[in-house]
């Protein structure tokens, strides 16, 4: 993968420039990107670019709004989701679609945990993206499940792509264990939109086979058919 500056940060590429092929923007998973475009390689033999954006602070750069602790360790959450997407709209976005030449190619935001509540959260506040791969997403995040089943999107996305590990929801935290009833909950509504989107259940917990489920992520939206 190569990488250039865009502004907030250095961006991650692979993919052919110019190839009209779609754009998949993984954000804050830099350190997994390689094997992410991988494990979507070996799964799928439709082209398609991945760019990946580090992110410093997951709690504060990712969440909606601010939230206390989830655990008595652990910070609380700082609400700068909204800063996070006018970063990607100002900067990132055109950075990328100037280095690749790829000027209308659609672009479907992509993450895991924190991450892919914030790319489910973006397209409540933007039609920029075509759709989201929301992998292990923290959907239980305080008050979020209810904000999508009220809140319209932005536009209409293409797609959508839900997963969780069956055993998330065996968690001991309060808050957390509600993972998979959110998911479901905000997957139906989607569904009852007309919104082609899926929901699937893999093996384990919140921390196994994280890119995997994100290249399984992606296969899907560029090659699956809706799935009940």
């Amino acid at each position: 993968m190569k990488e250039i500056n865009a502004g907030g940060g250095p961006l991650r590429l692979a993919g052919e420039r110019g190839d009209g092929a779609p754009l998949f923007l993984l954000i804050g998973g830099d350190g997994e990107a390689e094997q992410v475009w991988q494990e979507a390689r070996a799964l799928t033999e439709t082209p398609f670019r991945l760019a990946s954006l580090p992110v410093e602070n997951w709690n504060d750069a990712l969440s909606p709004w601010p939230a206390e602790p989830v655990f008595r360790e652990g910070g609380p959450f700082g609400g700068r989701a909204e800063e996070t997407l006018e970063l990607l709209l100002k900067l990132v976005l055109p950075a990328l679609r100037e280095e690749l030449d790829a000027p209308t190619a659609p672009c479907c935001l992509l993450g895991y945990s924190l991450a892919g509540l914030f790319a489910l959260y973006a397209l409540y506040r933007t039609a920029a993206f075509s759709g989201a791969v929301s992998a292990s997403g923290s959907l239980w995040f305080p008050g979020f499940a209810e904000y999508a089943l009220e809140q319209p999107f932005a536009g209409r996305p293409e797609k959508l792509c839900f997963s969780l590990g069956e055993k998330e929801k065996n968690t001991k935290n309060p808050l957390m264990r509600r993972v998979q009833d959110c998911t479901e909950a905000v997957f139906r509504h989607v569904q009852a939109l007309g919104i082609p989107c899926t929901f699937r259940l893999d093996p384990g917990g919140h921390f196994r086979d994280a890119e995997r489920r994100l290249g399984l992520g992606i296969a899907w939206m560029l090659d699956g058919s809706p799935e009940g």
